[in-house]
C-alpha cells in the first residue's frame, strides 16, 4: 500500500515569542535577503510553500508597543511578488484581512501574484472584529464579530467569481485580425449582497492554477465550518497526535455537507521543532530555545494578559504573587483575547504550585514548547506517524531563528522522510495546487 504523502511548509518567523530576534544567530526581518534565504531554504527542501502572518497594527502592552512587536512585518503580496522572482517552484502564501480588505482590490492583487508566480499563489484568509486594529482604517471597529465570517465567506465567494469571469480560452490575441479577446469570453460580474454590490469586468485573464489557494487559520466553530465550505488548506494549531486526530476528524468530516471529499482540504497544523545528535542534546536544546522564547519581560507580559494588572513589579525569577486577577481590566491590545481569565489564572495558579515553578518557568511552562523535539531520525518518524494516522495532512514549519532557522530541518530531516517514501524528492508540478494535489 502506498504512504500518505507528507506536505510540509516554511512559516517565515515574526511578531511573537516563537521568534527569537535577540539570537546572535538571528538576522534582519525587513531585508529582503532574509525572506530570500528562507524560501530558498524551502524550496531546496522541495516544501510545497513558504508562509508569511499578518499583522495591521502594533500590539500594545499598558499602553506602550510591545519589543516583541517591532522585528518588523512588511505588507504580504508585495514581498511575495519579489520572491517569485528568485524562486521557481515554492508557493507564495500570504495572510490578507477579509475585514479591512476589498474584494475586487484583492481578487486583482492576488491574481497579479498568480500570474507572476506561474501559478504558485495562495491567501491565507483572516478576519477581525477588533476595533483596536480597526482605528488603524476607515471604517475602525465598525464589523460586530458575529458578522465577520459571513463577510469572509462572501469575500471568498465574490473573489472567485472574478477570477473564473474569463474563460480559459478568452485571450486569442489575433495579431493579424486584430482581437485580444474572444467575443463573450469576457463575463461582467454582477454581484448583490449582504456586504458588497459590484458590477463590472476583471481586469485580468484567467490565473495559471484557476484560483490562488485558500488557507484558513480560524479554529472556532464557526472557523471549522468556514472551512470546512470555502478553504483547500487549514493553517491549524493541534500539533500534538491525540489533538491532531480529533480536529482531523471533525473538520474532514464536515466536508461532506458542503459536498466535498476529504482529499480537498488540507490540514496543516503549525509545529515548532528542536534538533540534536542524541534524545538528551535535543531535549537540552528545546530548553535552551524555550527559555530565549520567555525571557523575563515576556513572561510578565504572558502574566498581565492573564491577569488584567500592572505584574512589573514582581520578579519573573520569583514565585505567583497571590494576588487576584482583575477580570474587568485588560492590559494587552491587538492580541486575541484569553477568555475565562479567571479560570485559566486559577489553572496556572494549580500548576505553580504543584511543580514549584517560578512566573518565568511556569510561562515557559505553558506556553513555550516545541512540538516534535528529537534526533533527525525521531523527528522523521514523529512527523511521519502523525500524517499516516491522520493527525494532519502535513505541517507548517515555523523556525525560532531568521534566516537560517529552517536550514538545519532540510538538510537533516528531509531526506530521512524522503526515505520512508513519505515525501517527494522532486517537485511533480509546477503550481501549487498541484504539489498539494488539489483540483
Amino acid at each position: 500500500m502506498s504512504r500518505k504523502q507528507i506536505h510540509l511548509a516554511a512559516h517565515f518567523p515574526g511578531v511573537n515569542n516563537t521568534t527569537v530576534w535577540a539570537d546572535p544567530r538571528s538576522g534582519s526581518q525587513i531585508d529582503f535577503a532574509s525572506f530570500a534565504h528562507l524560501a530558498r531554504t524551502a524550496e531546496r527542501g522541495k516544501f510545497d510553500f513558504f508562509f508569511l502572518a499578518e499583522g495591521l497594527r502594533l500590539r500594545e502592552l499598558k499602553g506602550r508597543i510591545h519589543d516583541l512587536d517591532v522585528v518588523g512585518r512588511p505588507e504580504s503580496l508585495t514581498l511575495l511578488s519579489a520572491l517569485a522572482a528568485v524562486t521557481g517552484r515554492l508557493g507564495l502564501a500570504g495572510t490578507v484581512n477579509a475585514t479591512f480588505n476589498e474584494p475586487y482590490e484583492l481578487a486583482r492583487r492576488l491574481a497579479t501574484l498568480d500570474h507572476l508566480s506561474g501559478g504558485r499563489a495562495a491567501w491565507n484568509v483572516v478576519t477581525t472584529s477588533d476595533a483596536f486594529t480597526g482605528e488603524n482604517f476607515r471604517r475602525g471597529g465598525y464589523l460586530d464579530r458575529a458578522d465577520r465570517y459571513t463577510r469572509a465567506a462572501e469575500f471568498v465567494r465574490l473573489s472567485r467569481e472574478l477570477w473564473g469571469s474569463w474563460r480559459p480560452d478568452a485571450v486569442l490575441a489575433d495579431q493579424a485580425a486584430g482581437r485580444f479577446v474572444r467575443e463573450g469570453a469576457v463575463g461582467t460580474v454582477q454581484h448583490e449582497g449582504e456586504h458588497f454590490s459590484i458590477e463590472g469586468r476583471f481586469t485580468l485573464p484567467r490565473a495559471p492554477q484557476g484560483h490562488p489557494v485558500i488557507i484558513q487559520a480560524g479554529d472556532s466553530d464557526e472557523g471549522r465550518e468556514f472551512a470546512a465550505a470555502t478553504a483547500d488548506v487549514i493553517f491549524s494549531r493541534h500539533g500534538t497526535l491525540e489533538e491532531g486526530k480529533r480536529f482531523y476528524a471533525d473538520v474532514k468530516g464536515r466536508l461532506a455537507g458542503h459536498g466535498r471529499e476529504p482529499h480537498q482540504l488540507k490540514i496543516m497544523p503549525g509545529v515548532t521543532y528542536a534538533l540534536g545528535d542524541t534524545e538528551a542534546e535535543a531535549a537540552e536544546n528545546a530548553a535552551t530555545i524555550r527559555r530565549q522564547q520567555v525571557g523575563p519581560q515576556t513572561a510578565i507580559a504572558f502574566l498581565e494578559q492573564v491577569w488584567g494588572r500592572d505584574m512589573s513589579a514582581f520578579d519573573p525569577e520569583g514565585p505567583l504573587p497571590d494576588i487576584e486577577p482583575d477580570l474587568d481590566e485588560g492590559v494587552s491590545q491587538g492580541r486575541v483575547p484569553i477568555k475565562d481569565r479567571a479560570a485559566v489564572a486559577a489553572k496556572w495558579r494549580a500548576l505553580a504550585e504543584e511543580k514549584g515553578l517560578s512566573i518565568r518557568e511556569l510561562v515557559i511552562e505553558v506556553t513555550g514548547r516545541q512540538t516534535f523535539i528529537g534526533t533527525p531520525e525521531s523527528v522523521a518518524r514523529q512527523i511521519d506517524e502523525h500524517v499516516q494516522g491522520d493527525a494532519a495532512d502535513g505541517f507548517i514549519l515555523v523556525p525560532h531563528l531568521t534566516p537560517g532557522g529552517l536550514d538545519d530541518f532540510v538538510d537533516r530531516v528531509v531526506p530521512l522522510l524522503q526515505e520512508r517514501g513519505s515525501f517527494r524528492s522532486d517537485y511533480t508540478g509546477t503550481t501549487l495546487r498541484e504539489h498539494l494535489e488539489l483540483a
